[in-house]
């Protein structure tokens, strides 16, 4: 048995397994990868360590994709604040929400109550928290570029390793 991954052209990718007689056998869409903030600001910061990966994770279409809306308050904080640019801040954002859109999700009372559990058993902030929360109610991966706080803890991984 043969697996491939594809995509289709939509920002969508599947696993395909494909008998030795080229029969498909199954196809199963792969998760989205939950990019938090830190993934989007550094595709847009050419200094950063995780440039290259993070232009890859966030302008890739066959990659899917998730966020938080979270994430476009982030974003634009960071985009606002370390360039001054607040057109690039609106412009960052709405590309998130776009790239995203099939994968967007909104918060939750159920999700806020995961996040404060998960705030307190790993000493985050409610927003790390936040993408932890989901990443795990959708199992999906999360990718940051949060050493301390997420990746070190087992709780994402670098956008290095998720391409």
């Amino acid at each position: 048995m043969e697996v491939a991954n594809r995509g289709d052209g939509f920002g969508k990718t599947a696993t395909i397994e494909m008998t030795s007689d080229g029969g498909l056998t199954a196809m199963t869409p792969d998760p989205p990868l939950l990019l938090d903030a830190s993934i989007w600001v550094a595709a847009y910061d050419v200094d950063d360590r995780f440039y290259d990966n993070s232009r890859e994770l966030t302008f890739d279409s066959a990659l899917n994709a998730a966020a938080l809306d979270l994430t476009l308050f982030e974003v634009a904080n960071v985009v606002a604040k370390r360039w001054g640019g607040l057109t690039i801040a609106i412009e960052l954002s709405r590309s998130v929400a776009k790239r995203c859109a099939e994968n967007f999700v909104t918060v939750d009372p159920e999700l806020i109550e995961a996040t404060i559990e998960i705030a307190a058993e790993y000493r985050l902030t409610s927003y790390d928290a936040a993408y932890v929360a989901v990443a795990r109610r959708h199992d999906w991966t999360l990718v940051s570029t949060d050493i301390r706080d997420l990746v070190s803890k087992g709780l994402a991984i670098t956008p290095d390793a998720a391409v």
